[in-house]
């Protein structure tokens, strides 16, 4: 079947998070199953728009109100990822350099699906199904059954798979002159309390709705940002599909990243070796059991404990573990985290920003990962963790509570707790060291953790089962 996915971002074209793993790893493990799957996405100025070539598949023009635009269509032409790229083009509005962060966002994105689906109604065949991620694609789903232009595709199945429900895309009503000339009876399918919402829409618009874990859709039905009670209404169309992770690039045997490799037979040796060039590298101490923290320095991650936390460890250890922080977000959480790198100079340190070669690194290096989200529909950073070794210590939410079994229950591994606040932080921090004065128990839950299959082999059939359930 061909499969067509729509999504702001793609690793490793573009992106900010999960969505772009996940958009990266899924077309491809669908293409080694035999079927045809693409992925379109905005034209962002990237290093891998320059370091790549290009050809020009399509040219088009539609409007935005009354503004009226021309957009390409450009394909990645080597097929290097796995699957076919096509990036879309419009001049001004999509070719920057960051994805998300523009006053004009709701224009950019909704010009971005306007030109999908403009494009798409110029085809001859139909797709099998429409994949839509999160709120930048949850317009298409409407547009193709209620926008008089492109009434043509109503017949093509879509599903909305949905990787953060925090973010909706609200739009005010004024500005419903962006969609394309549309039914008025049919108002009802973009309102959520008074405003377009793109993200709603999708729920009610797609043929079926996905979420990255089982325990976050159940979750959304209590806490979703204000689409509770429209998840209870739609729950027979939604279902939690776990996502995998691309054992290609997470692989401590091949990592490009790495200068040591390691096997689940070799990890003891690997590992010491990893942190200890980690260590060298950070002014910390490789004998000292080494905590790590990767991802967004917000509030979701519950990042704004974090440097209190880390602080109350640091003195509750008598300095005996080490920290290290990867990230940026918030500007005050990365001033603390900063402010404590000359006092705790020996055990902590933190680099702002993103580097995913450091990221390979400290999954391969670190004792333990550091993950107290409030908020975590799947995670993917805990699954990395896990195939390298490192022991994942996460707060019971989400898909970190579907991945992780605590090391207190039967066939447990790693360590969970159950509120995102300092005092459960600490203690759990406590454990992972007493854990670590046990290196034979530590080496048994390192061995147990990295022989489980995360991989997308095993979800992408649960993908298909859907794709072939749709009229």
């Amino acid at each position: 079947m061909e499969i067509i996915h729509v999504s702001a971002e793609c690793y490793p074209v573009a992106k900010a998070g999960g969505l772009g793993d996940v958009v990266g790893a899924l077309p491809k493990y669908q293409c080694k199953a035999g079927h045809v799957a693409k992925v379109v996405m905005p034209m962002y100025r990237t290093k891998f728009l320059y370091d790549n070539e290009w050809t020009v598949d399509f040219k088009g023009s539609s409007n935005l109100g009354n503004w009226f635009f021309d957009y390409t269509i450009i394909k990645e032409t080597t097929n290097k990822l796995g699957f076919d790229l096509y990036l879309v083009d419009i001049n001004g509005l999509l070719d920057r350099h960051r994805i998300y962060g523009y006053d004009d966002d709701v224009e950019r994105f909704t010009a971005f699906q306007i030109a999908v689906v403009n494009w798409m109604s110029s085809w001859e065949h139909k797709p099998r199904v429409l994949h839509c991620h999160d709120y930048h694609a949850g317009l298409l789903p409407f547009m193709m059954q209620h926008c008089y232009d492109y009434r043509k595709l109503a017949s093509i199945p879509t599903v909305l798979t949905i990787h953060n429900a925090q973010y909706q895309g609200w739009m005010g009503w004024d500005q419903s002159k962006y969609i394309p000339r549309w039914d008025l009876w049919k108002r009802g399918m973009l309102d959520w309390n008074g405003n377009i919402n793109p993200l709603a829409s999708g729920i009610k618009c797609a043929d079926k709705v996905t979420t990255v874990s089982h325990s976050y859709m159940d979750e959304l039905r209590s806490n979703s940002n204000g689409l509770e009670k429209l998840f209870e209404y739609e729950k027979g169309k939604c279902v939690g599909i776990l996502n995998g992770i691309d054992n290609e690039v997470w692989d401590p045997e091949t990592d490009k990243y790495l200068d040591h490799h390691f096997s689940v037979a070799t990890a003891k040796t690997g590992k010491q070796q990893n942190k200890e060039l980690l260590c060298r590298r950070f002014g910390l101490d490789p004998s000292k059991p080494l905590f790590v923290f990767i991802g967004r320095l917000v509030g979701e991650k519950a990042a704004d404990v974090l440097p209190d936390a880390i602080r109350v460890a640091i003195d509750h250890t008598q300095g005996q573990a080490s920290f290290l922080v990867l990230g940026s977000g918030e500007t005050q959480v990365e001033w603390q985290f900063q402010q404590m790198k000359e006092p705790y100079a020996d055990v902590f340190n933190v680099v702002i920003g993103y580097d995913e070669a450091l990221s390979h690194l400290m999954y391969a290096g670190a004792d333990f990962l550091l993950m107290p989200s409030r908020v975590e529909p799947c995670g993917l950073n805990q699954m990395y963790a896990m195939r390298y070794g490192t022991v994942p210590i996460v707060r019971s939410t989400g898909g970190l509570q579907d991945t992780v079994t605590d090391m207190g229950d039967p066939g447990g591994f790693g360590i969970r707790f159950n509120h995102a606040n300092i005092e459960d932080i600490d203690y759990s921090i406590s454990r992972a060291v007493s854990v670590y004065q046990h290196p034979a128990h530590l080496d048994t839950m390192r061995k147990q953790m990295m022989e489980i299959d995360h991989s997308w082999e095993s979800v992408v059939e649960a993908y298909l089962k859907l794709y072939r359930s749709l009229r």
